[in-house]
């Protein structure tokens, strides 16, 4: 079955060419097109889509209806994944969208939408609750961060910078363990170690994987 989206962008001319990228994938179907906040709503209702691809500002105020529409999503119908498109690598706003929970939560810049191995990577993660965040806007996230003198990554073992580096790829436990050759079980300890050595061992689970894989990728850029 392939993932059924709904697609949501005021300009056409944006609008036509994903249309015409995803069509394009066999594992993804577009299965609604929308120009604004309320027939997203509603396309959402008619069609019980896997994802939601959104245009962060559409009609009718042209401020954040894509962000809205996540918020909105995340009460009604938690199983719906949504990407967001932006023109904004502004940090601020993609904190917006997770602010609730990364879980099945995507912020790509627009100028990735021709990349279409990361637009289907980021719609297939957040089909299975994962969540992708533009690495200009990490880049943002990190740039006023000030470096302590001794990494709290040095305290991880190699085998938990494995599984924080495939944590910050946005891949779940399972695909974490299939990569390592690992099962599920023993990738849950490392990650429950990570936490406890990143001192995140008492946040939400969604909330501590975005830090985590946060941090690792500020401690990589830098």
């Amino acid at each position: 079955m392939p993932i059924r989206v709904v697609l949501a962008e005021d300009n056409y001319l944006v609008r036509e060419g994903v249309r015409q990228l995803i069509d394009a994938q066999p594992e993804l179907q577009v299965v609604a097109v929308c120009t604004d906040f309320d027939s997203l709503l509603a396309a959402v209702e008619e069609h019980k889509p896997d994802v939601v691809l959104t245009d962060i500002r559409m009609p009718p105020t042209g401020t954040d209806e894509g962000i809205r529409a996540a918020e909105h999503l995340r009460q009604v119908h938690p199983r719906i994944g949504v990407v967001i498109l932006s023109q904004f690598s502004d940090p601020d706003y993609a904190l917006a969208l997770l602010q609730k929970g990364a879980t099945g939560r995507a912020y790509l810049l627009k100028e990735r939408v021709s990349d279409i191995d990361q637009l289907v990577t980021a719609i297939r993660e957040v089909a299975n609750g994962g969540s992708v965040i533009d690495p200009k806007v990490i880049e943002g996230l990190v740039a006023a961060k000030v470096r302590k003198p001794k990494s709290p990554l040095a305290e991880l073992t190699p085998r938990e910078h494995e599984v924080l580096a495939l944590m910050a790829q946005g891949r779940n436990n399972a695909a974490i363990a299939a990569k390592l050759f690992l099962t599920e079980r023993a990738v849950e300890k490392h990650i429950n170690s990570i936490f406890s050595k990143l001192s995140l061992a008492e946040e939400k689970d969604t909330h501590r994987r975005v830090r985590a894989a946060l941090l690792y990728l500020s401690e990589e850029k830098a």
